[in-house]
């Protein structure tokens, strides 16, 4: 039986406010396998960003523990979680972050370039023509439309082949018709690559595309399916 590439137990985040312990994730278990998708659904407030946080290695939890490609992220330090995340983790984000000084080749080439690869050029020409860019690649972020720049992102997140990609409401930004474009070009990506996605999103279709879902209410997982 395969080892989960993410697992979660007992994972819970509180914080001090006013000197009160606030608790913003109740402790909670879950565990995906390569190629697994799951959406984290909830209203704002629920906690859905601090799960997808903690899951992630971007923020530590107050208990329990999270294992991401084989690498449990409390043994790691800061410097030692962000060069996991380098080398096994994909994110895509709703105000897409690209580099507005770097053009579409530019920005999807830098994870590669960052890893030493010798064809990145190759690479990311070949990952903007398969999500429809080809005739963008020498465009800046300014001069692009939000779903074009969203599908550079996604080339971007999957041009280092990562084993898992964070989507934190990868179609907020966008009308519904290019929103369902991106939900495509995602799920094509995660079945050519076999990459592992979790996603927040308050999107029901997004969230019914995904294999499994949990929705949160107030930091308690309230339903899972």
């Amino acid at each position: 039986m395969s080892e989960p590439v993410l697992h979660a137990q007992s994972l819970g985040k509180s914080v001090l406010v006013a000197g009160q312990p606030l608790t913003i994730l109740h402790p909670l278990d879950l565990s995906l396998k390569t190629g697994d998708s799951l959406a984290i659904i909830g209203r704002s407030g629920s906690g859905k960003s601090t799960l997808l946080g903690l899951l992630a290695g971007l923020d530590l939890p107050s208990s329990g523990e999270v294992t991401l490609a084989g690498h449990g992220l409390n043994s790691l330090n800061e410097d030692q979680r962000a060069s996991l995340r380098a080398q096994q983790v994909g994110f895509v984000f709703q105000s897409f972050q690209l580099l507005d000084s770097l053009n579409a080749l530019e920005n999807v080439m830098l994870p590669l370039e960052l890893k030493n690869r010798k064809n990145a050029r190759q690479q990311a020409i070949a990952l903007l023509t398969q999500v429809g860019l080809d005739q963008r690649m020498h465009h800046y972020p300014r001069q692009m439309s939000g779903g074009e720049q969203q599908r550079v992102a996604i080339a971007r997140a999957f041009a280092a082949e990562p084993k898992i990609l964070f989507a934190d409401e990868p179609t907020g930004n966008l009308d519904s018709q290019t929103g369902e474009r991106i939900t495509d070009l995602l799920f094509d990506l995660n079945y050519q690559q076999g990459t592992t996605l979790v996603l927040v999103t308050h999107d029901e279709r997004l969230a019914e595309r995904c294999a499994r879902h949990i929705r949160l209410e107030a930091g308690h997982i309230t339903e899972r399916r």
